[in-house]
């Protein structure tokens, strides 16, 4: 099964070469130019990692970023222009899990991906192996 990667951004040249660039690399990639409509593919598609732009017209990054956070914890990676530490600390407070400046070298954001990608996999077996613990110890005993 190959790795699903949900890119949001407003700006068409973007999300046409983040298709083409992460394709290359094995990614199942899904695009939107709107942040509403990226929210609604989150529920609908599970990808593995939002690739997240913040500066858009009809939902900014912080807002499709907490709206995600609402129901689901896919790694949010935002990738943005803005290079301001402040707007970094904002957004990794609205639930992003990580922020790259463009432009990036192809080869550091494919890394950062796998990284988010192997931290929620792990996490998913280590919550998954919790499951399967607690329901093969046996209770108690009451004497």
């Amino acid at each position: 099964m190959s790795t699903k990667i949900l890119v949001i951004d407003d700006d068409l040249a973007i999300t046409e070469l983040m298709s083409m660039l992460l394709k290359t690399h094995g990614f199942d990639v899904i695009t939107t130019n709107s942040g509403a409509e990226g929210v609604k593919l989150v529920k609908e598609k599970n990808p593995s990692v939002v690739i997240l732009d913040l500066m858009m017209p009809d939902m900014d990054g912080w807002q499709v970023s907490k709206a995600i956070r609402a129901f689901n914890n896919v790694p949010i990676l935002i990738l943005s222009a803005i290079n301001d530490p402040s707007m970094v600390a904002s957004v990794l407070d609205t639930g992003a899990d990580d922020f790259l400046v463009k432009p990036v070298p192809s080869s550091v954001l494919v890394a950062h991906i796998r990284k988010m990608v192997r931290r929620n996999t792990g996490a998913l077996n280590n919550l998954n192996l919790k499951k399967k613990d607690a329901l093969a110890t046996p209770p108690l005993s009451s004497s």
